[in-house]
């Protein structure tokens, strides 16, 4: 009898052999990303001179994640109808080409910090498009039905590097070196474009019959593969701005991710200045973050019935509170504790969200409200993360880790009391039955 049952709804897609392989190779890089995510700030604070450390800081983490938002926008007539399988090549090959180029400059003395932001830029600028591939060659390799299972055992997988990465590089960064981390975060994408560059898609007869009561059609391969649906996005910010509700559901998001910008640029400074401790610290906070918002979503998805609104604005107000102990001198485990506790009351943050966005918005106009949220949330935490250089820089990184959860507290409560206040307003009034009249003709 095998130890592990693995549930019947993967059996399916685990029973493909090209998506096992393709699995292997996500699971690969999705480590070496958990990795790059404490290695690209902790390089960045070993070149920056003392005076402009946060600056510099907050360039390098922007630089991981803006200019994708710049080519997913900009790129979007030249690579819309690129087939999936090259656009997630062209994006493995970029990277692993321009990060691999970190520990070679750094190795041969050349690495400095503006050639270093410019490799980190340069590497993530088609990200955003290899990640609209990925999905799209999923779509194309399984039949409708296996793919929501096929994309949860990816999500976990994600999940996972965010808990192993971090505390792996934590102790890499400490007895080894930054640059190193980076180079593996390369060979990880080169394992995976390897795997890409097999895969060969199954053969579809185009003569094959189709019958009009299959849920999903096979995908066209004329088909636009794109980050941003511009089309549906520009028409579902039409439809959210005439739904206040969903309106204000999307500014609430925006500015919760903004907030949270400025914390992974913080933190490691708070780290290396405030404590002057080792990596492996750093490593351990965002290890236990991860491990806080897996169990976090985990809970949460497991029960039934929630009241959205309230517990949404509640992680909102939660997350902020767990910060605030960053502003105070208080000793490492208490903060430690409260990223751990913070970890779990944010992850369940996109999930309640999104299903808020189901649950009201009406089902005809869904899919162009979610087009127009997924474009208007892709600038947020890339904007926050850029502004939380020149934060730290003038405050330092205990009173941005501080100021980050104050205001996060404050656009909770605010986001509350215009719940109530549209709550109120929509409380019918009370109707009083009309009295009877002894000179009425209809009597009582």
């Amino acid at each position: 009898m095998p130890l592990i049952r693995v549930p019947s709804a993967y059996r399916p897609v685990l029973a493909n052999r090209l998506f096992r392989r393709l699995t292997l190779g996500f699971g690969v890089s999705y480590l070496g990303d958990g990795m790059s995510f404490v290695a690209v700030a902790w390089l960045a604070i070993e070149l920056a001179p003392p005076g402009s450390v946060g600056l510099w800081v907050g360039a390098a983490v922007a630089a991981c994640t803006l200019p994708g938002v710049v080519g997913a926008l900009a790129f979007g007539r030249l690579l819309r109808r690129v087939p999936a399988k090259r656009l997630l090549l062209a994006d493995n090959a970029l990277r692993c080409v321009l990060l691999g180029a970190v520990p070679l400059c750094w190795l041969a003395g050349l690495l400095s910090l503006p050639l270093y932001v410019t490799l980190l830029a340069l590497s993530s600028l088609l990200h955003a498009w290899g990640s609209a591939g990925k999905f799209t060659l999923l779509a194309e390799l399984l039949p409708g039905e296996q793919r929501l299972a096929a994309n949860t055992l990816l999500s976990s997988l994600a999940f996972a590097a965010t808990i192993a990465g971090p505390a792996i590089a934590g102790v890499l960064v400490t007895y080894v070196d930054a640059a190193l981390v980076l180079g593996l975060d390369a060979l990880t994408y080169a394992f995976l474009a390897v795997l890409v560059v097999r895969t060969r898609l199954p053969e579809r007869d185009p003569n094959a019959h189709v019958s009009p009561a299959d849920p999903l059609p096979e995908p066209d391969p004329d088909a636009q593969v794109s980050p941003v649906d511009r089309t549906a996005a520009r028409g579902g910010l039409a439809l959210l701005r005439s739904h206040p509700e969903l309106f204000g559901l999307l500014a609430l998001t925006w500015f919760f991710n903004f907030l949270y910008g400025p914390v992974e640029v913080a933190l490691p400074l708070h780290v290396t200045g405030d404590l002057h401790a080792p990596g492996t610290l750093l490593g351990l906070y965002w290890m236990l973050f991860g491990i806080g918002a897996m169990l976090g979503g985990l809970a949460t998805g497991a029960l039934r019935q929630l009241p959205l609104w309230p517990v949404t604005i509640g992680v909102v107000i939660g997350w902020g509170l767990c910060l605030l102990p960053f502003w105070f001198d208080v000793p490492v485990p208490v903060t430690v504790a409260g990223f751990a506790l913070g970890g779990m009351i944010y992850g369940p943050f996109v999930a309640l969200s999104v299903t808020l966005m189901q649950t009201k918005a009406p089902p005809q106009h869904l899919t162009a409200m979610l087009a127009a949220r997924s474009a208007v949330l892709l600038t947020a935490s890339p904007i926050g993360t850029a502004l939380g250089g020149p934060l730290t820089s003038a405050l330092g990184p205990r009173p941005t880790l501080g100021s980050s959860g104050l205001a996060t507290v404050a656009l909770g409560l605010v986001a509350g009391t215009l719940l109530l206040l549209s709550r109120h307003r929509k409380r019918p009034a009370p109707v009083t039955p009309p009295q009877w009249r002894p000179d009425s003709p209809t009597g009582p």
